[in-house]
């Protein structure tokens, strides 16, 4: 059975904390054979154990691999270079006979399979110093250049002993899979189809990768950056604290902000109440303001969610200043649940407010609930100025311009409303090139018993809760009304797929050119992953699950293949690259929470396109050093005898169609073990009425 599957660390770890002492030879045995196994398959990948790219510019040496490969043009140029300094040992004759054989066995450093032709992917054996050929090819070469050998390698082994025994040295740059020798790599039409495509699996899922960023978070609602080109992450904590990531991975030992006296947080398996928003002013470099969104218990023992602005520290730009806190708006939660949670700035300069519908379950506040009711704030989309204030004394403006600003009916902050519960929401930066998309406002509105949605958010829409949820009637009253006229999700699923929807971005970064125009969110009770594509000629959106796992995709270094279960939220970095927080326990105390970073597998953008330099940030609290997970794991199974190297092979977990590698908690169901201290609270859990996820 073990031979059948990959072994995943926790079952070692479970191992080897269980058995008894006398086993530890077994174990050594198995964590030694295992790599030997599992033999990586081969798939694109340079010998910097990175994806190939398209090369910004024409190739002049190595053209063969212009479009796609390993090699930007300084590489060509040196590989031309080495290709001059060995035909300068060659006679007229050996130019004409062997030129071809040696520029095709110098440019497979170019090759998108450059890393299987050098063995790279092998953790048993060292760096060829020659590409794997095909022995046919190598027999011809041999056979017409056997005296260049020693030109092309200093290895002494093949130059002392295979100059003059054809068999030894093709056996020596043979490999195991005929499929991926030179020159047969270059016709295997299974290989070099869609080359350089995001990668789909045999279930129709697109293949990506993970790199963990962040761990031991307690429910890390969300990550920003402040736009001010220091590309500092601040990613903050349900129970109310937010912590200064550095561009080098560190995280500040001192928070940026700690209001957890002030947030109203609990234990409770799924609670939704807690910090919930952030957003900072898009003059914030200049004005060192940001705006936060959270639960607090008043005076009167009234439960609200309170939106207030803070200014950072005149002494330190990495610590905000408490004392700062200016109230912009105060809304009376009627329950505990449907907190809503989402603050951001559109490209017009005004703060979006995303409020839940009150809680409870089917809106059941007045006659046809409070999304549709546009006299109360809850179950909206608002939008305000909080560069000035009212007449009327209230700490901020309305836009003139707001939909409703004439309606006697209305609130004038209201800019949509029939809203559920949405929980993440974001504004398309647009296409790079084009700037096509740029400023709409997605979001994911979390539904009752049956659909989730995604919608995209426009001036004075009604997205039709309670009335619908989805594309189908919730309310038959309501939903029949001639003047419901409401705006249909861009897409909706149920519930035998996931049961919350968590909000996601439009990948627009720089560092993975395929995701570019994919709106990539999550579900988190399921744990599912999944894009959305637009058809340009239907403006119709195309869905494709999203499967993380796959080791013959994920083989680099640094990358991972599983992720904690219950997707929380996502976020983007300042250079516009994608993440999403997820946990194994979702409650505001436990810290299981990590943070992940996207990488496609198949395609990177050119060496040197990508680069930033942040500007320098003065830092006086102590730096904390990032130490993956993996990384802890990986030193608990060091076993006598066993390298890191050779526990690549062992550090894998299959991919699933749409979710993390792990098994699923089915129905929101609570893990099997949790942490110590929490089984009195997962009991309340579950009676609890969020406890099916965190916004439901």
């Amino acid at each position: 059975m073990l031979l059948g599957k990959c072994l995943p660390i926790l079952m070692i770890v479970h191992l080897m904390t269980s058995l008894p002492s006398g086993t530890a030879c077994w174990l050594r045995l198995l964590t030694e054979r295992l790599p030997s196994v599992y033999m990586l398959l081969g798939h694109p990948q340079c010998l910097d154990y990175r994806p190939p790219f398209q090369p910004p510019f024409h190739l002049e040496f190595c053209s063969a691999y212009e479009t796609f490969g390993c090699c930007d043009q300084d590489k060509d140029n040196s590989i031309a270079s080495r290709y001059w300094d060995i035909m300068d040992y060659i006679d007229p004759r050996g130019h004409k006979l062997c030129g071809g054989y040696i520029k095709d066995i110098l440019c497979q450093e170019c090759s998108p399979y450059a890393a299987h032709l050098y063995d790279a992917e092998n953790p048993q054996t060292p760096l060829r110093n020659l590409p794997g050929l095909c022995f046919d090819y190598c027999s011809e070469f041999h056979f017409n250049c056997h005296s260049a050998i020693t030109l092309l390698t200093n290895d002494k082994h093949i130059q002392e002993c295979c100059e003059k025994n054809k068999t030894r040295f093709c056996n020596l740059l043979d490999i195991q899979d005929p499929d991926y020798c030179f020159p047969n790599v270059l016709k295997n039409t299974d290989l070099n189809r869609n080359l350089g495509s995001v990668v789909e699996d045999t279930k129709v899922c697109l293949q990506l990768c993970l790199t963990e960023v962040a761990n031991g978070l307690r429910n890390p609602v969300l990550m920003a950056h402040a736009n001010d080109n220091t590309h500092r992450m601040f990613v903050a904590e349900q129970v109310g604290i937010i912590w200064v990531y550095l561009p080098d991975g560190s995280r500040l030992e001192e928070p940026f902000l700690d209001i957890k006296k002030i947030v109203l947080a609990t234990p409770w398996v799924g609670d939704e109440r807690g910090f919930l928003g952030m957003a900072f002013h898009p003059q914030y470099k200049h004005n060192g303001k940001f705006y936060i969104y959270y639960s607090y218990v008043d005076k009167k023992k009234l439960e609200k969610i309170r939106i207030s602005e803070l200014k950072v520290s005149a002494s330190d730009i990495n610590k905000a200043d408490p004392h700062s806190e200016r109230n912009i708006l105060e809304i009376e939660e009627p329950a505990a649940n449907h907190n809503g949670g989402q603050v951001l700035f559109g490209l017009d300069g005004y703060m979006y407010l995303f409020t839940g519908d009150g809680g409870k379950a089917g809106d059941p506040f007045g006659k046809f609930g409070n999304a549709q009711n546009k006299s109360v704030l809850l179950g909206k989309v608002l939008r305000i100025d909080v560069d000035g204030k009212s007449p009327d004394g209230k700490p901020y403006r309305i836009p003139l311009d707001n939909p409703f600003v004439s309606d006697t009916k209305a609130l004038p902050e209201v800019y949509a409303y029939g809203v559920r519960n949405m929980w993440r929401c974001s504004v398309d930066r647009g296409d790079p090139v084009t700037h096509k998309g740029r400023g709409r406002i997605f979001c994911g509105d979390v539904g009752q018993n049956r659909f989730e949605e995604i919608d995209i958010i426009v001036k004075g829409g009604n997205y039709g809760w309670r009335a619908k949820e989805g594309f189908e009637c919730y309310d038959i009253k309501l939903c029949h009304n001639s003047s419901l006229d409401d705006i249909l999700p861009i897409f909706a699923y149920g519930h035998s797929v996931g049961k919350s929807v968590t909000g996601g971005y439009m990948y627009r970064g720089c560092e993975s050119p395929n995701l570019n125009g994919l709106y990539i969110f999550g579900d988190f009770m399921s744990g599912r992953l999944i894009a959305l594509q637009e058809d340009e000629r239907t403006h119709k959106w195309k869905k494709q699950d999203i499967c993380i796992g796959s080791t013959k995709a994920c083989a680099f270094p640094g990358l991972i293949s599983s992720y904690s279960k219950f997707i929380i939220s996502f976020a983007e970095d300042e250079a516009g690259e994608l993440y999403f927080m997820a946990t194994s326990y979702p409650s505001a105390y436990a810290p299981h929470g990590s943070i992940y970073k996207f990488v496609d597998p198949a395609r990177r953008a050119p060496p040197g396109k990508c680069k930033h330099k942040p500007v320098p940030v003065k830092v006086k609290s102590k730096r904390i050093p990032f130490a993956p997970l993996t990384s802890k794991w990986s030193a608990l199974i060091l076993l006598p005898g066993t390298t890191v190297r050779q526990l690549r092979g062992t550090l894998c977990t299959s991919c699933e169609q749409g979710g993390p590698a792990q098994d699923s908690l089915k129905g929101g169901a609570l893990p099997a073990a949790p942490p110590s201290g929490a089984r009195l609270r997962a009991s309340r859990a579950r009676a609890h009425p969020c406890a099916r996820g965190l916004r439901r």
